[in-house]
């Protein structure tokens, strides 16, 4: 894992994302960190990869193609992304710090187990990384707040890399759906509650056969204090320490008896 310290302003950078190659987040992150820091390399899917988790390409092979001085797209995951970059783009020399997204759309909640934009941080984490997934929230049928991140980013930037955390923990954080100037500050959190998936729409197709979509509707809590949800609620932006290790310790001790 790269030092606990390091200066942005040489710092070797890995960006990636699910919403692809063209997506306005990508380019908005990469305008940002330009004269921020010391190189910035792309790595991220050929088209939108959202909600793919933390999925892999296993069954055919993986093209990686160049579009421009530093920027490749692969036909892949996010976390395929990540993967061809430590070992091929990358691989004189690996990263300081890879960064994913900014993914329109909030990562809160559950979010974070479907969510390709924090599987490609997380990936980096796993590979032995600091790695930070980067997301804009926003109401569907409005504009997403673009400025807002742009505005916010170079602090939490700032702060994450003054921090030390564990290998293997990816930093989740959120920008809130309101101006840049309405931003009440930056706040760590734990992750809130936010289930996709309960509004599922059947449709009839011409033939009369049922099919489905899944929804964007979603049953959450965003008013449970100290929460990611909460925060970007109140318009914080939200940094949330998510682990690999899944598991429930809790439970371990509750079910120990039955297994002796």
């Amino acid at each position: 894992m790269p030092p606990d310290r390091f200066d942005l302003s040489t710092a070797r950078v890995l960006v990636s994302n699910d919403d692809g190659i063209h997506a306005k987040g990508l380019k908005l992150l990469e305008k940002a960190l330009r004269g921020v820091v010391g190189e910035i390399w792309t790595v991220a899917p050929e088209t939108e990869q959202s909600a793919a988790s933390h999925s892999l390409t296993m069954r055919r092979p993986l093209r990686l193609r160049r579009v421009s001085r530093r920027r490749y797209t692969v036909d892949g995951t996010p976390s395929d992304c990540v993967l061809v970059a430590m070992n091929e783009v990358l691989r004189d020399r690996p990263p300081d710090l890879v960064l994913s997204g900014i993914n329109r759309g909030g990562n809160m909640g559950e979010d974070a187990i479907y969510s390709g934009t924090v599987a490609a941080a997380r990936e980096g984490a796993l590979l032995g990384f600091r790695s930070a997934a980067l997301s804009l929230t926003y109401a569907n049928g409005q504009p997403a707040r673009w400025p807002t991140a742009e505005r916010w980013l170079r602090p939490v930037l700032d702060r994450l890399v003054a921090a030390s955390w564990p290998a293997g923990v990816v930093m989740n954080v959120n920008f809130p759906d309101v101006d840049a100037d309405a931003v009440t500050g930056m706040e760590v959190t734990v992750q809130g509650r936010r289930k996709i998936g309960g509004a599922l729409v059947p449709i009839a197709d011409p033939a009369g056969r049922q099919y489905f979509w899944i929804g964007h509707g979603r049953d959450e809590d965003r008013y449970r204090k100290g929460t990611d949800l909460e925060a970007v609620n109140r318009g914080a932006v939200s940094v949330t320490p998510l682990g690999n290790d899944l598991t429930h310790r809790a439970t371990m001790k509750t079910i120990a008896s039955a297994f002796q």
